[in-house]
């Protein structure tokens, strides 16, 4: 990463440069930088010189009137009041350098925009709601900002200008710089998705309340508990995506085996980055033992043959729908006769998840199916006391099941989250909805009260099913489940 002299942010460019020109004092530089300062012929000579490289004729995102309906349904519920939807701020890593940023997804959901520091505001009129998207404009050649601000043009890259957003979009735009006073300056009702912007949320401290914030949240997520048809395809095309990244694990397991966990997931992170936006979540690619840890993403252990791999992994598209699927497979290729009576267990298990996922189910109905055919095995092997009833009721087999068989999914892996429970859990299942089915029996390497021959294995299945208008479509179908036709599956990619 190149140093040079760059001020910490563009808010520090402009008063520098108002500084400069009051008193005749120099840009503040880095320090430690390697140039002392900026002469007045070269900061004349930054300002033209330049092209013009506005962009002309653009054609609305994809999904911009999927966005203009969801405003429309968000206007409806919230009449006459003031509703701000920020996209967040870059977070530093350390130092000067920082994460890469991930609109939040209330904004994106709202705007197919994807940039930092944007605002959403639908502004209160007589017939529903005016929606402004606040952005910062392209960087300023006359102060310098374009190539001293560590966030300028040259830096970081070119932003979109105001009316190309207006294009791309469809949502009058303006400077986000102007917003902090107009919000301070308002009247009337507001309410503010929190946690993402906190000088949006400090011009609005005296002018809002957290209840009425919540009741936003709770809109906003309950809003994306029934996709369109935009975000059924992009969920497709994210499990397509990962479809391909498992194809690709596969074909390099023996590379995994000469080095560690880290190859994989350094392997289906290629597969995210060149067909996606990133991973949709921290790859977990646990061999072993490790598949017994549920959210295990160190990815530093050995890659051994004759255990089993437990890869859960989901592409993020470009517009930030997320697959999330798991396979557990066996590194050799090959199930022991051990690994394969547990994998066939848990895979009986997800057949009757899936089957359980139909319009007019309640949501809970796929996972009391998956779990009582696990605590049916349970008690078959005799690692825990019958009958199944009882087992069930006392979530006795919870020990080796742990987690929930499933959850909703879309633009965030644990979609929905702020849904209330009567909307979610408690639910009844309609077309659209997007979930995962991912029964697991865990023995944990530990675990003295299973025999020894169990210890240490881990196994989890999971795939994304959409709910249609007559059952559910297994979007991840193109991956295989069943135990020899995984290992045929194996076979065909290692040749």
């Amino acid at each position: 990463m190149s140093e040079a002299l760059i001020p910490e942010t563009p808010e520090a460019v402009l008063e520098d440069a108002a500084d400069q020109a009051d008193e005749e004092e120099p840009i503040k530089q880095r320090k430690n930088g390697l140039y002392p300062g900026v002469s007045d012929e070269l900061a004349e000579s930054m300002k033209s010189g330049w092209a013009d490289t506005e962009l002309h004729g653009l054609e609305p995102i994809a999904q911009a009137a999927h966005t203009a309906a969801r405003r429309a349904a968000l206007s409806a519920r919230f009449p006459g009041e003031r509703l701000v939807v920020p996209a967040g701020n870059l977070k530093t890593r350390s130092n000067d350098t920082e994460y890469p940023f991930r609109a939040s997804v209330e904004y994106a959901y709202l705007t197919g925009s994807l940039t930092e520091d944007g605002v959403l505001v639908l502004e209160p009129v007589a017939d529903g709601h005016k929606a402004t998207i606040y952005l910062l404009p392209r960087s300023d050649r006359e102060n310098g900002e374009f190539w001293l601000s560590g966030q300028g043009e040259l830096w970081v890259g070119r932003r979109h200008s105001l009316t190309e957003a207006e294009q791309l979009y469809g949502i009058p735009a303006s400077d986000v710089r102007e917003l902090p006073e107009k919000l301070r300056e308002a009247t009337g009702p507001v309410r503010v998705v929190r946690g993402y912007d906190a000088g949006i949320e400090a011009a609005l401290t005296d002018k809002v309340t957290a209840e009425r914030d919540a009741e936003l949240r709770v809109f906003l997520s309950e809003a994306r508990l029934i996709k369109d048809e935009f975000e059924a395809g992009e969920l497709q095309k994210a499990v397509d995506s990962t479809v391909r990244g498992f194809e690709d694990v596969v074909k390099v397991l023996d590379r995994a085996e000469a080095t560690s966990e880290r190859y994989i997931e350094g392997t289906f992170f290629l597969r995210a980055r060149v067909e996606g936006n990133d991973i949709g979540y921290g790859s977990i690619c646990a061999a072993g033992p490790h598949a017994c840890t549920l959210h295990w993403v160190r990815n530093d252990g050995p890659v051994r043959s004759g255990d089993l791999l437990l890869l859960d992994a989901g592409v993020e598209t470009h517009t930030l729908y997320t697959a999330d699927v798991t396979r557990t497979l066996p590194v050799n290729g090959t199930y022991s006769e051990i690994q394969k009576k547990i994998y066939d267990a848990v895979y009986e298990a997800q057949e009757a998840g899936i089957a359980a996922v139909q319009p007019g189910a309640k949501y809970r109905d796929f996972h009391d199916a998956a779990q009582r055919v696990l605590a049916e095995k349970l008690v078959e092997w005799g690692l825990v006391e019958g009958p199944v009833e009882r087992v069930l009721e006392l979530g006795l087999q919870r020990r080796w099941t742990l987690h929930g068989t499933g959850h909703m999914l879309g633009m965030d892996v644990h979609d929905c989250a702020a849904a209330r429970t009567e909307t979610y859990v408690d639910a009844t299942l309609e077309p659209g909805m997007c979930l995962t089915v991912e029964p697991g029996l865990y023995f944990q390497a530990d675990d003295l009260t299973v025999p020894e021959e169990y210890r240490g294995i881990g196994v989890r299945i999971e795939d994304d099913i959409l709910v249609t208008q007559d059952g559910n479509r297994n979007l991840s179908a193109g991956l295989p489940r069943r135990s020899d036709e995984v290992e045929a599956w194996m076979a065909s990619l290692t040749g």
